[in-house]
């Protein structure tokens, strides 16, 4: 139990047919209300935090909270730097004891992603941790300050990618993006079916706010087995907040509190219940 590495998860995970969430998070309230649902579901999960969202949550600061969480926490938990993109910062989160690192290099040539991973890779290896990477586009950006167009990822690619540097979880593009959906997402599960047949490697899922419950199932059943949820649960931290503000005018401070540990908490819980992983601890 507690403290444990992504790449153990994942392959769990890929055993029993299920997806791991991971949940962005941004402050100690979110960390808790994260582990309170996933304790009382008896589900391992992942908390991550994403290097673009560090000015408001210094790494040096949030980063202990989320190990000294996954350490005291009754259920298996990994603790993962999300997008990360300079090694400055991915040398941090290893330091700090994080279980697991992505480097995103989707923006490069195949062959500068494939090399900047390896590097990773071999600094990741001095500590134990796991590294996910990620090939094809996610559409939009992490902190939403960019439109970024989605992707697809190429099979052939994946599999060189793969094959060159023996990555433990590999996020691809089916037509899935960061933020708020505008519209109904679309995504092609035949690519997640082609990557799956051909790639023997955990796949991950980034910009899962807004994809329908059935089509997180479906996309489960067929190779996913992380599941990245950051927006859902910043939206329903503030949704529980403003609720609290509209009763009165005079909040207590620790009431505040308590509505952001529970808005976490009931947005983690419904996306663990919807991927399988409840009770799988």
């Amino acid at each position: 139990m507690s403290l444990e590495k992504l790449e153990n998860l994942l392959k769990e995970a890929d055993k029993k047919c299920y997806a791991v969430g991971a949940f962005s998070i941004a402050n100690m309230e979110m960390i808790m209300g994260a582990v309170k649902a996933a304790e009382e579901l008896n589900a391992p999960i992942i908390l991550q935090i994403a290097e673009s969202r560090l000015s408001h949550s210094p790494l040096q600061l949030i980063g202990p909270v989320m190990m000294a969480a996954a350490r005291n926490a009754k259920v298996p938990v990994a603790v993962h730097l999300d997008h990360g993109t300079t090694i400055d910062c991915i040398e941090e989160a290893l330091k700090l004891g994080f279980t697991s690192v992505m480097i995103d290099g989707s923006k490069h040539p195949l062959k500068e992603n494939i090399n900047l991973t390896k590097e990773v890779i071999k600094e990741a290896k001095k500590y134990g941790a796991s590294v996910e990477a990620e090939i094809g586009r996610v559409g939009g950006s992490e902190d939403g300050s960019e439109k970024i167009s989605a992707m697809y990822t190429d099979t052939q690619d994946a599999k060189t990618f793969y094959e060159e540097t023996g990555v433990n979880a590999l996020a691809i593009g089916i037509g899935n993006a960061h933020g708020v959906y505008k519209g109904s997402p679309n995504l092609n599960f035949d690519v997640l079916k082609d990557v799956d047949k051909n790639i023997d490697v955990p796949l991950v899922l980034h910009g899962g706010s807004g994809i329908s419950d059935d089509d997180f199932r479906k996309c489960v059943t067929l190779g996913m087995r992380k599941i990245n949820i950051a927006t859902a649960t910043f939206m329903s931290v503030a949704k529980n907040v403003k609720a609290l503000c509209d009763k009165s005018d005079t909040i207590d401070y620790f009431k505040l509190h308590e509505a952001e540990v529970y808005g976490a908490y009931l947005n983690v819980k419904r996306h663990i219940k919807i991927f399988g992983t409840e009770n799988k601890a």
